[in-house]
């Protein structure tokens, strides 16, 4: 049995991924209102009572509102670490005891059949998150919401299978756009978003072209295009000297419907 992944849906208006294995079914955030995330997943032909998990980046309402209502509606348990259950308590509301579960950031731990590392990055949450996720010989990296990547980072995530990168603005178009100077430097911050430029040049020194699945996340609806934000991180991977068409799969992820299903076998 392969490891699956698809995104749900990923922006500032909402974030929900899905990875299944042969016994695991698990959410990275719920960021959309319940019906909604049912919504997503019955178009991928997933039973929301089948999920093991909702594993949360950080407490943020793109990243936590269908949280709590999925939780209470199917009993399904929240993984987060300590800092995000204090920011979102008020937010997701109240959870079952039984489904309170607390992991320390940077520290392996395992559900069923995947091994779970909650890596540390950098944006202005209380302890926000990646997740790298193991399944036999798998791994699947998911960064987001992150205004930097350091060594440490880079050495966590690299020889993954498939990475599900942000690739959240262009920095011309944030710079001459008509946010207020103060959102503007916070997203250009090391603890903001990551540009396309940023994603191009962590994507270019860590793929090997031996067919990873590179998946960009996270599009600014107002600060990026689509096509722009492949073509600035294809320009970035080629000048590396990798083969776009024959030695990695690039592609998008979308604001409001969910990517095919990947499957890494």
């Amino acid at each position: 049995m392969e490891i699956k992944f698809c995104s749900l849906s990923s922006g500032s208006s909402g974030n929900c991924q899905y990875i299944e294995t042969k016994s695991s079914r698990i959410l990275i955030d719920a960021g959309f209102s319940g019906k909604t995330i049912q919504g997503l997943l019955s178009s991928i032909d997933v039973d929301p009572t089948t999920i093991d998990a909702i594993f949360v980046t950080h407490e943020h309402i793109d990243h936590t509102k269908g949280v709590g209502v999925l939780s209470r509606r199917f009993g399904i348990p929240i993984y987060a670490n300590e800092d995000t259950w204090v920011g979102m308590e008020r937010t997701i509301g109240k959870i079952k005891e039984e489904n309170i579960k607390i992991f320390t950031t940077e520290k392996y731990f395992e559900i069923k059949d995947i091994t779970v590392y909650p890596l540390g990055i950098f944006h202005d949450a209380a302890d926000p998150v990646g997740y790298i996720i193991h399944n036999k010989n798998k791994k699947i990296s998911v960064v987001t919401d992150t205004g930097w990547v350091n060594d440490n980072m880079i050495d966590k995530i690299k020889d993954s299978h498939l990475y599900f990168m942000e690739s959240n603005h262009d920095i011309t178009m944030l710079k001459e756009g008509s946010y207020p100077w103060p959102l503007k430097q916070r997203i250009l911050s090391t603890k903001g978003h990551l540009s396309n430029d940023d994603c191009g040049r962590i994507l270019g020194n860590i793929l090997k072209g031996n067919g990873e699945i590179v998946l960009l996340g996270h599009l600014s609806q107002d600060n990026n295009v689509p096509d722009l934000a492949l073509e600035t991180v294809k320009n970035c991977i080629l000048s590396q000297g990798i083969d776009i068409e024959k030695d990695i799969v690039l592609g998008l992820s979308h604001r409001d419907r969910a990517t095919e299903i990947f499957c890494l076998e």
